[in-house]
């Protein structure tokens, strides 16, 4: 199964205890509470539901949702 935005969109809603509609696509998600570990909890729930391979790096390096659909080649 692919990741898609919305599925994006819902994970990190769902560790950072938001509604998904209440975090905007351009938003720095650590202002919304990310911090390392529950960025690591979203990179092991999506290792290996795409192609590309999910990196705390990357996705530590530009934390937006706009961002980390670009990053993580997700369908929209």
């Amino acid at each position: 199964m692919a990741l898609t935005a919305e599925q994006i969109r819902e994970d990190v809603a769902d560790v950072l205890g938001e509604d998904p509609v209440d975090i905007p696509d351009d938003e720095n998600l650590v202002d919304y509470g990310l911090d390392s570990i529950r960025l690591m909890t979203l990179v092991e729930r999506w290792r290996g539901q795409h192609e590309k391979p999910v990196s705390f790096a990357d996705l530590a390096e530009e934390p937006a949702l706009e961002k980390w659909v670009r990053v993580l080649g997700a369908d929209a």
